[in-house]
């Protein structure tokens, strides 16, 4: 039966139901938006998890946007309960588990306060997981289970909280990003005796109609679209905004279960989150690999066209910078360049230029590339093979690159001119691949465990691979967590249902906080890498050669003698040495170097730019994990063109200019 919703919340009453109901001329006349950056290789970008990073009530140590230390009022926690996995006294692993799977109290207010931290850290931009709307009743705190695109999850705040924080980032040179979703909604709807059903040879199954919460069976049929407001479907149930509730909405295919199988990934459920049908496309075998072939023919549907005006509403609301659009490996490229056309022109024609859409492109590196020249997305991120070589290169396991051959095996090759990827230029990979450590669900990768959470020696490590990660080509991001050293990992066996959850503790404590907490929250400025980065992120700020220089892999010596130089390779599959690189721009040169041995330091020569630096000359350390290096001169040597002596600090990161 149905029934009349009773919700009389006025913030509800200010959400439109229906994209007809939206004045996008209000919204953008008579208004200055933000403008973009001259290019986001200049940016530092840094990735949240909204429900896991502030709940707003964190003080003792927390410092406000003007760095003031936040005292709590009387009556207001100072630490949280119970936030270490080993304090068997409190709560046990399996409860802290079971935490993690659900909604832990981030908000949106929570994530206003500590923009202070962040501009401290030399974060640039912000990455927030979806805010939107989810499915009543469900433990979706990821974000990308959407019943209302047009409105903010009630868990996190209003949509009126989400452009005062805009805002106050703005007031701070900070810009903000949106992760979104066009390829599926939440689990809206219900399949015939609310039965979950599976892709088989693109068979449409039949549904019993939409849910008015999560689990219950569809109480409201298909052919009742769109929705009557008697049918108590708003706000909390159903799919919204109207224009959606069509049955032509949904492809009703079923749950994708092999993911790479085509047309399966394109046309099946993402798990229970229900594909959204974005046009006609060619389904024909030959079509597969033919990807501008299947863009000619792609034709959009109604469904599309208004998730695209959905999208356009929150730049011009919020005043929003850049999109991370997600799974794109799971929507027509047609599709993708439609949104990508249109979400930039209308960018452009509010003054915003260079508005970013980031596309998480799984699948290959080759695939990603074409990807991006057919579709008009920006940068990519998700590519399995550049996180895995970025991590396990520090941690000594991976060759760093060899550009006197042909095999493209090691991290730096591929920011460099990659025949295999049919790239030209040496800057492309640098302009449009976000490179990243840690990440929210590692997809792609075999492990599940954030840099710092396999092994004490990751974490001596940690220093030389952010800066690796902040001052090598790409636009780098940090993700949450990493710059207070988090440790999560999925040390289970036999069980891989919930393993993203070890990825995504609370920086604010409570009862999912780090593993490797001690009773408070996490937003130390005073912790090793936090200071690290500051110090690092203020570099790329000083110095344009470090955010767009050429860049290129350094030989190395330990003698110095001609003949004696190469590029350090995996010895018995480890390598334990130094890797160095320079970025070069404009006639300026900065060498940088990690070393990948935890225990010793060294010394040893590098090769460096003959007509930049030539010989004798000298070099000064700019930067070194050992601030006893700071400002010291090393000597240059006419060998192998010119040489310069460095020395690097066990597990540690320098810079010579």
């Amino acid at each position: 039966m149905l029934m009349v919703s009773k919700r009389k919340d006025p913030a509800y009453s200010a959400v439109e139901r229906r994209l007809a109901d939206i004045d996008f001329q209000a919204l953008v006349e008579n208004r200055h938006f933000y403008p973009s950056p001259a290019s986001w290789e200049d940016e530092v970008l840094y990735f949240l998890f909204l429900d896991r990073f502030s709940d707003g009530k964190e003080y003792d140590g927390f410092c406000n946007s003007e760095g003031v230390p936040v005292t709590a009022l009387p009556g207001e926690r100072t630490t949280p309960l119970f936030n270490t996995l080993t304090d068997e006294a409190t709560a046990s692993p399996e409860s802290w588990f079971e935490a993690g799977k659900r909604w832990c109290g981030g908000t949106l207010a929570g994530m206003k306060a500590k923009l202070g931290y962040l501009q401290r850290l030399g974060i640039s931009a912000i990455w927030v997981s979806p805010v939107f709307r989810q499915v009543t009743g469900s433990n979706d705190y990821h974000g990308y289970g959407i019943q209302n695109f047009l409105d903010v999850d009630p868990h996190f705040g209003t949509r009126e909280e989400l452009r005062e924080f805009v805002r106050a980032a703005h007031d701070l040179g900070i810009r903000v990003i949106l992760d979104i979703i066009i390829n599926h909604a939440g689990d809206v709807f219900a399949y015939e005796g609310n039965q979950r059903y599976f892709y088989h040879g693109g068979t449409s199954w039949p549904v019993s109609g939409y849910r008015l919460s999560s689990g219950e069976e569809g109480g409201i049929p298909f052919d009742a679209a769109p929705l009557p407001f008697q049918s108590g479907a708003w706000p909390d149930g159903a799919v919204w905004p109207e224009e959606l509730q069509s049955p032509d909405t949904w492809t009703c295919r079923g749950e994708i279960q092999e993911w790479d199988s085509f047309p399966e990934f394109l046309d099946g459920d993402f798990c229970t989150l229900k594909d959204i049908c974005l046009g006609e496309a060619l389904r024909d075998p030959d079509s597969v690999q033919d990807i501008e072939r299947r863009i000619r023919a792609f034709r959009v549907s109604e469904a599309l066209r208004h998730l695209t005006d959905v999208y356009r509403f929150w730049i011009a609301f919020a005043d929003i910078d850049g999109y991370r659009l997600d799974t794109v490996k799971h929507m027509e490229p047609g599709a993708v360049r439609f949104f990508a056309t249109a979400i930039h022109e209308f960018a452009e024609s509010i003054g915003k230029e260079n508005f970013t859409i980031i596309g998480e492109i799984t699948g290959g590196r080759a695939y990603a590339a074409t990807i991006l020249d057919t579709t008009g997305l920006d940068a990519a991120l998700g590519i399995d093979d550049i996180p895995d070589k970025l991590e396990f290169l520090v941690k000594g396991w991976r060759s760093p690159g060899n550009p006197d051959t042909e095999a493209q095996e090691g991290y730096f090759d591929l920011f460099r001119n990659s025949i295999l990827d049919n790239r030209r230029s040496h800057q492309w990979y640098a302009k449009h691949i976000v490179t990243m450590l840690d990440d929210h669900d590692q997809v792609g990768v075999r492990h599940k465990f954030r840099f710092c959470g396999d092994a004490v020696r990751s974490a001596r490590l940690l220093p030389a691979a952010l800066g690796l990660n902040l001052l090598s080509a790409g636009i780098p991001c940090i993700y949450y967590g990493t710059e207070q050293a988090f440790n999560g990992a999925d040390r289970r066996t036999g069980d891989d249902s919930y393993s993203d959850v070890f990825l995504r503790e609370c920086m604010f404590g409570g009862g999912f906080g780090s593993f490797q907490s001690s009773g408070k929250h996490f937003f130390n400025e005073q912790h090793e890498a936090y200071r690290f980065v500051q110090d690092v992120t203020r570099l790329r700020r000083e110095h344009i050669a470090l955010r767009r220089g050429r860049q290129y892999l350094r030989q190395v010596s330990e003698s110095g003698r001609e003949g004696d130089f190469y590029y350090p390779q995996p010895v018995n599959g480890e390598l334990h040495w130094v890797v160095a690189w320079s970025r070069i721009y404009a006639g300026s040169e900065f060498l940088c170097a990690i070393n990948t041995d935890t225990e010793h330091d060294i010394q040893l020569w590098v090769v460096v730019d003959n007509r930049i630096n030539s010989s004798p000359g000298t070099m000064s350390c700019l930067y070194s994990t050992d601030a006893r290096q700071c400002g010291e001169s090393a000597p240059l040597i006419a060998v192998h063109g010119s040489a310069l002596q460095i020395r690097v600090p066990a597990a540690g990161f320098v810079v010579y200019r």
